[in-house]
């Protein structure tokens, strides 16, 4: 009986369809020990292989077959299968974004990105300002904050003239209006510009000090509450390669996706702004919070963007107010105030 037994056992999985092996090649353009790479998308390989009993995997690149602005297009075109980018390395391609990235919005990632996924998938999807790449989830850094190579930040007159380094988005248009230079480039670049004084200085989050390790080039930073800016991204994969992974794969890796990713992408970031702020300290870069005085400075002159951007989404078919009155919202909402 038993040889007979295991005979058909044999036979019947040899006539059962083995489900099919997904590898997504996934990519990122920050270094190794980056959060965004060690503690946002390696973890979140792991449970997608995790939740799909090993059928989906992850293939971590060693390095991005594109440059950071090239890689909407390079998870578009099929070049990476999972990746994410900052809306604002590619200007002009994305409007609806600029909604999170306004001054004084919030005091932590994990609040912003949440809330800006929630309005997101209810009100800034239907405008497919994505196409092209199968949206995962969005999200913002912590919030930004002023580093300078050689003087204190203290005020607008402090800002006049100065060479800042961006990322690109409505900080392009923030950097203006407080009377600086923008000078738009990726993040790894960041090092190099400040230490040969193509930039003197940059706005960034916390966490960015070490990651970047940027303590030898900065000497002071400021600290905006609610952060003087936010910078947005979001986390894509390539429609076509998505599509491979089976249905109930797909069903099961869903719930890492959307607000969960929003999460997790948000407290990884804020526990790396804590470390940053460590890593200032210990680089004895001289930390100062902004007065009231500047605070209003600074809002008077960013005031007049926020209507010019409630134009610019009414020609996506987008009420801009309604936009920035629910992501205000669900700010107030999750920071319990």
């Amino acid at each position: 009986m038993k040889p007979r037994y295991w005979a058909g056992a044999a036979a019947l999985l040899a006539a059962t369809p083995a489900a099919a092996q997904v590898t997504l090649n996934a990519s990122s353009w920050v270094p190794p020990a980056h959060p965004i790479t060690a503690t946002m998308l390696v973890p979140l390989c792991q449970d997608i292989e995790k939740a799909t009993a090993g059928r989906v995997k992850c293939n971590l690149l060693p390095k991005a077959p594109v440059a950071a602005p090239q890689t909407f297009d390079g998870v578009r075109d099929g070049l990476t299968d999972l990746s994410y980018t900052v809306h604002g390395y590619t200007p002009g391609r994305f409007t609806l974004p600029d909604a999170v990235e306004f001054p004084f919005m919030a005091d932590t990632s994990e609040v912003m990105s949440v809330a800006y996924q929630r309005v997101h998938e209810r009100i800034l999807a239907r405008a497919n300002e994505h196409k092209g790449v199968e949206v995962l989830s969005v999200f913002t850094h912590g919030p930004g904050q002023i580093f300078h190579t050689g003087k204190p930040v203290a005020s607008l007159a402090d800002l006049k003239g100065q060479k800042i380094r961006i990322g690109g988005g409505l900080i392009n248009d923030i950097t203006k209006a407080l009377g600086a230079v923008p000078l738009l480039r990726p993040a790894p670049e960041v090092f190099e510009i400040l230490k040969t004084g193509v930039a003197d200085g940059v706005f960034f989050p916390k966490e960015s000090v070490g990651s970047f390790k940027l303590t030898p080039v900065l000497k002071h930073a400021t600290f905006i509450p609610g952060g003087l800016y936010n910078v947005s991204f979001v986390w894509m994969a390539n429609p076509d390669k998505w599509r491979s992974i089976s249905a109930a794969d797909r069903k099961s890796i869903q719930p890492l996706l959307g607000e969960a990713l929003a999460r997790r992408s948000g407290k990884a970031w804020d526990a790396a702004d804590q470390r940053g702020v460590q890593a200032m300290k210990e680089g004895n870069i001289q930390i100062r919070n902004a007065s009231p005085q500047f605070i209003e400075e600074i809002r008077k002159a960013t005031a007049p963007l926020e209507q010019a951007w409630v134009e610019r989404a009414r020609t996506k078919g987008v009420d801009g107010n309604a936009v920035l009155a629910a992501v205000r919202a669900e700010i107030k909402k999750l920071a319990g105030k």
